[in-house]
């Protein structure tokens, strides 16, 4: 009879049985080497499923002897625990190689490695790679709508289709996830991922792994870590461009200018991962050198930026690397635990522009989640940007700095301290001040009200510029006049290299901004309204979706959005915007001016 020795990885393969009951394996005598048994046993008491699988196995070669022309017999040695111990540096796979020798057996393995040394000893080895199709099953679950597959043993299939925004949560079939079938798609992906340029096992824990394969990432999670077997694969949808941002012009001067510390910001979802990688391909092609901290490694940019991982599970170290590198900008994704904030602040310190994406449920949020991980008054030499992105797109932008005053609200001089502001980039308007009272730090809303002396000088501010443009409309942000006249006003009120603007200004002690009237530039949209649940629907001609588009009613201000999906713009009742717009639907004064 034909002498064969099995390695632990054909026996977790399940390979042999399943040869057996096709009479591919005939008139055979199985040895199977007391060390894979222990081995097997020792991981399968740690609660690792391969050594569940391994044994499971060894019982069914067992059954199939009784029917078959199979001998099943245990020989060797048992290994010392300090073999076991050195399992993963290939001490029980060199057991297995002389058992096979001593017996003159064919050595039987799923292992290129351990084939491969086989040969190089001189044995007889039959070499059993897992066979994965070009197209795993898992990939076969996605289409060009999908964002995320799930899958759980005992649940139907899901899938998250849809863009940012418009994501809806839908079944895959009616068929309940079987176990077995979930553990083939997992043997799949793992095989693939060890086999694939692009793809690798980004770490793996009891109970846990995730797996880079191509652009998917996938996390499984095993019991007794979850309470059954599941698998979650997510996928970029879409690869954006800086341009479709529509960037502010001074941010992306203060990108390309000089090394920042910015933060993407954004709930789950929000497409933070696709803002930087734009941002990270915009400055590779300005002649910047980019690298990423990422794990798992997300980012969908181009062969010249690389991607760095936790060098032995530690930033630090891969930092103190990467300042050898001497890179432009870093690109972090995602910050996540204390350490990641001040490895982050420690790059930013050292002059490396830093832009990093953190998890928040508002711009001022991802602020906050440095405080009492960096001490206050380096928190603006670290973040001077936050540019938070939701449904896809960027919704606000904030910028901090660091000034010595009296807070806001405060009115004796010797209450003058470091206080960390944070204002609109655009406006410059104060939204929030930060600093230290007694024991605490403490972020404080600032709500510009204007006082008596302040309407005072509007009024002086407005007799001067209605001289050029009687229908002026005058603000005041940011210790600035913006004054919005006519498109044929503009240069008049400038005058000849500047000499008009520049005198009114030394006159009025405030710099002046002159701006276009919004009016002049957009045109009114044609709108209809549906009231659904706790929403209104407003919906305009489907050309203008992904358009940005300014909604009054009557002259009121009410909000800036953008247009979704076939037209339809969704807003809440109980909102202060919503009650805007139902007094404008009521009043049939509503605008939606593109």
């Amino acid at each position: 009879m034909k002498l064969i020795v099995p390695d632990t990885s054909i026996l977790i393969q399940e390979k042999l049985s399943e040869l057996i009951r096709e009479g591919k394996l005939t008139e055979a005598t199985l040895i199977i080497p007391r060390a894979v048994l222990d081995e097997l046993q020792a991981q399968a008491s740690t609660g690792k499923d391969i050594g569940f699988r391994g044994l499971e196995e060894i019982k069914r070669l067992r059954e199939l002897a009784k029917t078959h022309s199979i001998t099943v017999e245990l020989r060797g040695d048992r290994p010392t625990l300090e073999e076991i111990q050195l399992a993963k540096k290939g001490r029980i796979d060199a057991i297995i190689r002389d058992v096979a020798r001593k017996e003159g057996a064919t050595l039987l393995t799923g292992d290129y490695v351990q084939a491969l040394v086989g040969e190089v000893e001189g044995l007889s080895v039959e070499h059993i790679p897992r066979q994965v199709s070009k197209v795993t099953k898992l990939e076969g679950f996605f289409d060009d709508q999908t964002q995320s597959v799930h899958l759980k043993v005992g649940v139907v299939p899901m899938a998250k289709k849809g863009r940012p925004g418009e994501v809806q949560l839908v079944k895959l079939g009616k068929k309940l996830m079987e176990e077995d079938e979930l553990r083939n798609i997992i043997d799949d992906v793992v095989t693939k991922a060890r086999r694939e340029d692009g793809s690798f096992i980004e770490f793996a824990r009891q109970g846990a792994l995730v797996v880079q394969l191509g652009n998917y990432r996938i996390a499984i999670a095993k019991p007794p870590f979850s309470d059954g077997l599941e698998l979650t694969a997510v996928r970029p949808i879409a690869k954006v461009s800086l341009a479709d941002y529509k960037l502010h012009k001074d941010l992306e001067e203060r990108l390309t200018e000089r090394s920042e510390g910015m933060l993407i910001a954004g709930p789950p979802g929000a497409g933070k991962t696709s803002f930087a990688a734009a941002i990270a391909e915009f400055l590779a092609s300005k002649g910047k050198i980019v690298k990423t901290f990422e794990q798992p490694r997300d980012l969908q940019v181009g062969p010249e930026i690389t991607q760095y991982a936790p060098l032995e599970g530690d930033w630090v170290k891969t930092s103190e690397i990467l300042l050898l590198v001497r890179p432009d900008y870093t690109i972090f994704d995602e910050v996540r635990k204390t350490y990641d904030f001040k490895v982050f602040g420690d790059m930013r310190l050292s002059g490396v522009g830093m832009i990093g994406v953190v998890h928040a449920t508002s711009p001022v949020a991802a602020i906050q989640r440095f405080i009492g991980r960096l001490e206050l008054g380096i928190i603006p030499h670290v973040i001077d940007t936050v540019v938070y992105v939701e449904a896809g797109r960027i919704a606000k932008v904030l910028e901090v700095s660091l000034v010595v005053k009296v807070p806001t609200g405060m009115t004796e001089a010797d209450l003058a301290r470091p206080v960390v502001e944070i204002r609109d980039f655009a406006t410059k308007i104060l939204e929030y001040e930060i600093y230290s009272y007694g024991d605490e730090n403490v972020i404080i809303p600032i709500k510009e009200e204007r006082s008596p002396l302040k309407e005072l000088a509007l009024e002086r501010i407005s007799q001067e510029l209605q001289k050029y443009d009687p229908n002026v409309k005058i603000d005041v942000a940011g210790g600035r006049i913006i004054a919005r006249v006519k498109n044929d006003i503009i240069a008049r009120l400038i005058g000849k290299k500047g000499a008009n603007i520049e005198q009114l200004e030394r006159k009025l002690g405030m710099h002046i901004s002159v701006e276009p009237v919004e009016e002049t530039l957009k045109q009114q949209a044609a709108w209809q309204y549906e009231e659904r649940g706790s929403n209104i629907l407003l919906y305009v001609e489907a050309g203008l979706a992904g358009e940005q588009v300014d909604i009054y009613s009557g002259d009121e201000y009410a909000l800036t959005v953008h247009v979704g999906h076939k037209g339809q713009i969704k807003i809440r009742k109980k909102s202060p915007v919503g009650k805007k717009v139902l007094r404008g639907i009521a009043s049939q004064s509503l605008r939606v001016m593109v």
